[in-house]
């Protein structure tokens, strides 16, 4: 096991390093999808919900990486927080990227404007997980995401950006884009039914 590893372990699920700093932000997120529900904006509001979700799925593999190499996650957060659920999930990040798809879907222009000439929802998607790596990248630096295997570093970002963000902003968009309600509301569900399976599946075995 690395000692980045190790250090994110000792945090993992510690309550002696709540900080009640969590419940506003908690208040916040819920303000940010209550303002879009009261405005019956569900393109907004399940494109967030789809972003959120894809996020505990790659959590959820990152810690089964962990669990069946015993050496390391694929990234780790090491840093301080109110909160550690998984290796690499704090409470922090987690409430981030619930805010993160509302906030990239209501910057969307509609389906059919070009940028440059380029369709906007394929730029739109490399431009936002690009900026995400970009501020990954700066995080690992400050020492609070830590990285130890050499496929998953700042050298080589591309398996960051295709695998670490862009099906978040893929997904995101998808279900903002999808024509029913009911649709968007069904493959949310689906997205987050999976994550809620393998928590309490693999949760339970430990692996988590």
């Amino acid at each position: 096991m690395t000692d980045h590893a190790r250090a994110a372990l000792e945090l993992l699920r510690d309550n002696s390093h709540f900080a009640w700093y969590v419940i506003p932000l908690l208040l916040l997120v819920i303000y940010v999808y209550a303002v879009e529900a009261e405005r019956r904006n569900w393109n907004v509001l399940f494109a967030g919900l789809a972003l959120w979700g894809m996020d505990w799925f790659n959590e959820i593999w990152n810690s089964l990486v962990f669990h069946f190499t015993e050496r390391a996650p694929v990234w780790g957060a090491s840093g301080r927080t109110a909160y550690q659920i998984l290796i690499g999930l704090n409470i922090e990040i987690c409430f981030m990227f619930a805010v993160m798809g509302i906030a990239a879907a209501k910057l969307l222009p509609p389906r059919d404007t070009r940028v440059l000439g380029i369709p906007n929802r394929p730029l739109l998607i490399g431009v936002n997980s690009a900026a995400c790596v970009a501020v990954e990248i700066w995080l690992h630096h400050v020492g609070v995401l830590t990285w130890d295997w050499s496929w998953w570093q700042a050298d080589v970002p591309y398996l960051i950006l295709l695998l670490g963000y862009a099906p978040f902003f893929v997904a995101g968009f998808a279900v903002h884009d999808m024509p029913r309600v009911r649709t968007k509301a069904l493959t949310v569900g689906a997205i987050l039914g999976v994550d809620a399976i393998a928590l309490i599946v693999f949760g339970s075995l430990g692996w988590l």
